[in-house]
């Protein structure tokens, strides 16, 4: 018997159908599983990239297989380095959830909404395990789709008396602060957004560092999400180092995370060993957070959207 076609869910119904209040939980659970590298719960190689010379791009293939969930999934991601005022996108994904038994495709779904919403997750589970309690200043750097993400589940998480924002282009800032739902204020320097904040939010799609250690209050946490190249930096050298340092993934922050590559700084954790009970969660000191994203999270991500348009489809009955 021939298998159904897949489903092809668009970027409006993913936005309609992920809420973080379902996601994080989720996430949780797939980075503790992750962790405990138990190949039954998640099989899931470091990414493989593919340049695009051409475009100053790179294709990235994310697959993940959750035996014992009955999860395979890929997700497959162009990232490009944009020229200032290109209309052009900087990233461009795609999320194929297959049945593990038969090979087929089960469902198409647009990636967008996923990796910036999965994205902003994880960095609000660092912060939710790292950052210090009663915490007041939050700082973005950045004005992008991952600023606005990151923006929406940091105010709905936590209750921050200020947020500020820096971005690279004014019109790009100004634009960033008529979306967002709640306050902000924008600033001119890297340095003022940051000086006295208990947590910083790094997404950027710079190479070069623009965040320095002598800026940072002690015991703040920084979650650094751009950079995802072995040459690319957003921390400096002392930042790196000064702080006790957790990744999403030791083999990939290895491989890919040029914070941590050209620094040589110790990785001290993965956030899965922290909400495992392995590694402590030292709220203290300052704590850094390098993320490089997974495909475990978007397997678990994309299977969240299908399993609420499928409840969706059996409540219309």
């Amino acid at each position: 018997m021939a298998a159904p076609p897949p489903l092809v869910i668009w970027e409006h119904q993913v936005s309609r159908l992920l809420r973080y209040r379902d996601l994080i939980p989720r996430l949780e659970d797939a980075l503790g599983k992750f962790s405990s590298r138990n190949s039954a719960d998640v099989l899931q190689p470091v990414r493989t990239t593919v340049p695009l010379l051409k475009h100053n791009g790179f294709l990235g293939l994310m697959p993940t297989y959750m035996q014992n969930d009955g999860v395979l999934c890929t997700k497959m991601v162009c990232f490009y380095q944009r020229e200032d005022g290109s209309t052009l996108p900087s990233t461009q994904a795609t999320v194929v959830l297959l049945d593990p038994e038969r090979g087929d495709v089960r469902a198409v779904m647009d990636g967008e909404v996923i990796t910036s919403m999965r994205t902003a997750a994880v960095s609000a589970i660092s912060a939710k395990l790292l950052m210090r309690p009663g915490a007041e200043v939050l700082a973005i750097l950045g004005t992008g789709r991952q600023a606005l993400s990151h923006y929406n589940v940091f105010t709905e998480l936590f209750s921050f008396k200020e947020v500020r924002v820096w971005g690279t282009d004014n019109e790009r800032l100004a634009k960033f602060c008529n979306a967002v739902t709640g306050p902000v204020k924008a600033y001119d320097s890297v340095e003022e957004a940051v000086r006295g904040a208990d947590a910083i939010v790094t997404v950027t799609r710079l190479t070069e560092p623009l965040l320095f250690g002598r800026w940072v209050k002690p015991g703040a946490h920084v979650a650094a999400i751009g950079a995802c190249r072995p040459n690319f930096r957003e921390l400096d050298d002392v930042l790196m180092k000064q702080a006790v340092v957790y990744v999403d993934s030791r083999e990939g922050a290895l491989s890919e995370a040029g914070d941590v590559i050209l620094s040589k700084a110790e990785v001290y954790a993965e956030l899965g060993e922290v909400i495992n009970g392995q590694k402590a969660a030292h709220t203290e000191k300052t704590t850094v957070f390098k993320s490089l994203g997974m495909g475990v999270q978007d397997a678990v991500a994309a299977k969240l959207v299908l399993d609420q348009w499928q409840s969706e489809r059996v409540e219309k009955k």
